[in-house]
């Protein structure tokens, strides 16, 4: 059991790192829970305008997933799993802020890029293409977290598919906000022109 218990404190930890208004206060462009959605993630960290730093938050965010499931896989597959559930929750509720995080869609991409590579690959094509077609980063997220729960039924084992389960439907209840805001027409677009 003390395996398991590290993993999910390794994890939590790792997860709870808000790289998105760490990089953003470091820049110079303020809180960024102040604009946009509020949220510590890189989408949010996009609207700021500043394209760099929002793609130094999607990779810093990836990696903790990443590097959460690896740390825990060092101890078995049951610390992996804990330490990848771990990871995500800790981004998504990290104790530094009052547990109001991030929504969890890059740490959760990079767990799965840890422990089932092939589901990630797949709900990165959906999300981009999504992204691309709609520029509604919300939807492309919901419609990546779906296709890659349902994937990972057909692709990985059984207690890996369940964890992927789970953690989209964290994801999806993170995103009742933008759910809302979808149905009325009013959520924000992605800019790929901004500079």
């Amino acid at each position: 059991m003390t395996p398991i218990l590290a993993a999910i404190a390794i994890g939590y930890l790792l997860g709870s790192i808000p790289f998105g208004l760490l990089l953003t206060r470091l820049a110079g462009l303020g809180d960024v829970r102040k604009i946009g959605s509020g949220s510590i993630g890189a989408t949010n960290v996009l609207r700021t305008g500043n394209k760099a730093v929002a793609a130094l938050t999607l990779i810093l965010d990836v990696a903790k997933g990443v590097a959460a499931a690896l740390i825990g896989a060092r101890w078995g597959v049951d610390p992996m799993l804990a330490a990848s559930a771990a990871v995500v929750l800790g981004h998504m509720f990290p104790v530094w802020l009052g547990f109001r995080g991030g929504k969890g869609i890059a740490t959760a991409l990079g767990v799965l890029l840890a422990i089932a590579w092939p589901v990630a690959l797949v709900a990165g094509l959906v999300w981009l293409a999504m992204a691309i077609m709609f520029r509604y980063s919300s939807l492309a997220s919901l419609v990546a977290t779906a296709v890659a729960a349902a994937c990972a039924g057909f692709v990985v084992d059984t207690e890996r598919a369940l964890l992927v389960a789970a953690i989209a439907v964290l994801i999806i209840a993170r995103h009742h906000e933008n759910i809302r805001r979808l149905i009325a027409g009013t959520e924000s677009r992605i800019s790929f022109t901004k500079s």
